[in-house]
């Protein structure tokens, strides 16, 4: 993925001491006490502030938190997340009670060479989520460039990720960069075979990514709740699972176009079924198309994991979205936690490239403690998801224009 400059561009074309503003997501979660409880969004952040620290710029920190819908909303204030972003910095981040006007002005122009300071919440403002414009001017302020570095925030076109960029000239940060050469690795330009994992609970969530998928991926496997809407798509009787009745004609369209691209879906031959959803069941594995009138799907089975894993090891890529169970509950999270681990040894011993996000996923690839050996997770939520069904982001585009 190309057309955005990234920070090695800035550092080329942009003196030290200028201010420079970087769009970060600090929107993480927070204990009882303000300590954060995952910090991985700082965590990946970090890259970004020590090379613009190195170089001698102030730093603004811009990001969202919460949705306090255009109002003060004290328990959305980002101070908390200033301390804990300055201890893992290991030097003093400072805190602006405002984002904008002469309050932001004159806590960046206070800030030493190497300076950092964290702006209030965005969406103190109705501006920033209206994308207006006199707003993003206004965050632009005196700042002399621009940082997006919050792929999480991609997808909406909010003042801080696109109407600011017509104010400042405009960057890619590293974590963004990381981001989008991966998903440019994954599905723009793909080593192939290329195979893709959908799982989650329902078909109507993930239309737009089934449609796109079906057109560009070689095999895609379904798993999790939406495989048993296909499974009765295709005339067998699921019992007590989830199924979403209304969806079979739509579930069989899906089937008839990925066999018209030449993508072969591939659905569990077997499964794990039980009387409910609840710990401390003892799970009996069926053929998909024997399952009993008062049992439930809840994971596929091993035979199906058999069929997975070797889809992976005929496959050059691999994008994962949901579990193929319901992986909260043991042993309902065998198949996810069996073939994630195949996955991630593939990928270690350099024979596949693997890319996975969303919310549930990236809780299931840790839960299964497959996620650090993947070429690549995204934390980004909405915006991986939207990438994945084909929509431009407006963060993305808003970078490539300058």
């Amino acid at each position: 993925m190309t057309g955005f400059k990234t920070l090695d561009d800035l550092t080329a074309q942009t003196p030290a001491g200028a201010i420079v503003l970087i769009r970060a997501d600090l929107n993480v979660p927070l204990d009882e006490t303000g300590g954060v409880r995952d910090a991985t969004r700082l965590e990946r952040l970090l890259p970004s502030l020590q090379k613009l620290r190195q170089a001698g710029y102030r730093i603004g920190i811009l990001s969202h938190f919460g949705r306090p819908k255009g109002h003060v909303v004290d328990a959305m204030s980002l101070a908390p997340v200033a301390k804990a972003l300055s201890a893992r910095m290991g030097q003093a981040v400072a805190f602006a009670p405002d984002c904008i006007g002469e309050t932001a002005a004159s806590a960046l122009s206070a800030l030493p060479e190497g300076g950092i300071c964290v702006l209030e919440n965005t969406r103190f403002h109705a501006g920033e989520e209206a994308d207006d414009a006199a707003f993003s001017k206004a965050l632009a302020g005196c700042a002399e460039a621009y940082v997006n570095d919050a792929f999480s925030a991609a997808h909406r076109a909010h003042a801080s990720t696109h109407g600011i960029t017509q104010h400042l000239p405009t960057y890619c940060g590293a974590a963004m960069q990381a981001e989008l050469e991966a998903l440019e690795a994954a599905l723009g330009a793909p080593q192939r075979p290329l195979v893709a994992v959908v799982g989650g609970a329902k078909i109507s969530t993930k239309l737009d990514l089934l449609g796109n998928l079906s057109a560009k991926v070689d095999v895609l496997v379904i798993g999790g709740g939406m495989a048993n809407t296909f499974l009765a798509a295709q005339g067998h009787d699921v019992g007590k699972s989830l199924c979403e009745t209304a969806m079979l004609d739509t579930a069989r369209e899906i089937m008839a176009q990925a066999e018209t691209r030449g993508c072969r879906i591939l659905l569990p031959c077997d499964a794990a079924v039980a009387p409910e959803f609840a710990a401390g069941q003892t799970p009996e594995i069926v053929a998909s198309d024997a399952v009993p009138s008062d049992q439930m799907i809840l994971d596929a089975g091993p035979e199906a994991v058999i069929e997975i894993c070797a889809a992976f090891d005929s496959a050059a890529t691999l994008i994962w979205n949901g579990p193929l169970g319901a992986f909260e509950i043991a042993p309902f999270d065998r198949a996810t936690n069996q073939t994630a681990q195949h996955a991630a040894q593939r990928t270690q011993a350099g024979t596949l490239i693997s890319v996975a996000g969303g919310g549930d996923t990236v809780a299931a690839l840790n839960h299964a403690g497959a996620g650090p050996n993947f070429t690549y997770v995204s934390t980004a939520g909405g915006a991986f998801l939207e990438w994945l069904e084909g929509k431009p982001l407006p963060g993305v585009t808003a970078l490539q224009k300058n």
